[in-house]
């Protein structure tokens, strides 16, 4: 299965987070999955020059070629459908849009937003924090904004 590293710098990218650090049995689980799932992702009929990653033990990480095949709404929705899938199956949740995954003493830590917001106004992180930042939809931005300071991530109007 192809890795995020081997897509160009305009692939296509989507980043799900899962509320807890993923087992090694639920990561086994979901790359078996997701190999049968890329191998038969197509948009139109047109089989999609796609890539799956499952980086830190926390996000799934899909990313499309589209200069191949474009990746269509069906397509798009199939992708969805597979996650959706995955979080059933292992009962998980990689939509919870309000939690905050963050680098704390090198470890990734994730909690809800609220919780996050009071981590800063007690100074236990701050506008240095490393953020992930799972909104980018290309590999140049996963590669140049994925992992940011808080200061320049979405979640930086908790320091106002």
């Amino acid at each position: 299965m192809k890795s995020i590293t081997t897509m160009p710098e305009n692939a296509r990218v989507w980043v799900y987070q899962s509320n807890r650090i993923l087992t090694e049995a639920e990561i086994t689980t979901i790359k078996k999955a997701a190999e049968l799932f890329i191998v038969d992702w197509s948009a139109h009929g047109a089989t999609l020059k796609a890539s799956f990653d499952i980086l830190h033990n926390l996000f799934i990480v899909i990313a499309v070629d589209e200069q191949q095949a474009m990746a269509s709404g069906c397509s798009i929705d199939k992708s969805v459908h597979f996650i959706k899938e995955l979080e059933l199956k292992l009962n998980l949740n990689f939509f919870d849009r309000l939690r905050v995954a963050y680098i704390q003493q090198e470890e990734i830590k994730i909690c809800h937003l609220s919780t996050f917001e009071e981590l800063a106004k007690n100074n236990m992180v701050n506008e240095e924090t490393i953020v992930f930042n799972n909104m980018v939809t290309t590999k140049r931005a996963f590669n140049h904004e994925w992992e940011v300071p808080l200061k320049n991530s979405w979640q930086s109007k908790i320091l106002s």
